[in-house]
């Protein structure tokens, strides 16, 4: 283990763009997703076998979650945020293969999938409400309150990114210190902790992400509910 260990490090260039070995591996998870996706559902049986019996699982699972959350729209939700836990999951666990680090120690990694998170809060907003709805409820309960629904919504994205940033940089920091001090003596222990803990961090960040995404749905039904009662 040596100090470049832990450094994200410039593959090649494409004129001004830097790819990064998180580019390529987040890249190569994504790929490699979509294959397995499309070869496991190109053929869906009415008795489904192992591989779809557990795709099934995981599916239904992953729905339960969201409906508890946002029963009116699971559905609709379902789709995004199953994909970023999947994503997530292996993106977190893949540093565990040597030589490979996990995408979600780079900061500009764990930006992206906020932004991605921020825009899905709106898009599904003003897809569900309609973008003159969506848009009445930053100005509730009074006009005043505008500037702080705004600096909320870039705060808890930045929280969202570091939060996942700061979790997994520090998990792979503490694997490689155990590692040199005692190490191959508690191998079995790390790879505990990191498994663990990478599934945790990926169930937070998917869950707060399909609570961002369902608290700006459901504030602006209820406001149109309690119009409606007025009414």
């Amino acid at each position: 283990m040596n100090d470049s260990a832990m450094e994200i490090n410039t593959v090649f260039n494409l004129g001004p763009l830097v790819v990064t070995n998180t580019v390529i591996t987040t890249w190569a998870i994504i790929i490699v997703l979509g294959l397995f996706s499309w070869l496991a559902t190109r053929q869906l049986l009415a008795i489904p076998g192992s591989i779809q019996t557990a795709l099934e699982a995981i599916v239904i699972v992953i729905e339960d979650a969201v409906t508890e959350v946002a029963p009116q729209q699971a559905k609709t939700l379902t789709p995004f945020i199953g994909s970023l836990w999947v994503f997530l999951i292996i993106a977190n666990l893949i540093g565990l293969i040597p030589g490979i680090h996990s995408p979600t120690r780079d900061l500009s990694a764990t930006s992206a999938l906020a932004i991605v998170v921020f825009l899905s809060v709106h898009w599904y907003g003003i897809r569900i409400q309609g973008i003159r709805a969506y848009l009445q409820h930053y100005l509730q309960p009074s006009p005043i309150l505008l500037p702080f629904h705004l600096v909320s919504e870039l705060t808890r994205t930045v929280a969202l990114a570091v939060r996942l940033f700061g979790n997994m940089m520090s998990l792979e920091m503490a694997a490689l210190l155990i590692l040199l001090v005692a190490g191959f003596l508690a191998p079995v222990p790390i790879l505990l902790l990191h498994i663990i803990e990478a599934l945790v961090q990926a169930y937070i960040f998917g869950m707060l992400a399909l609570v961002y995404v369902a608290g700006g749905i459901q504030s602006q039904q209820l406001q149109q509910n309690k119009f409606k009662n007025k009414e």
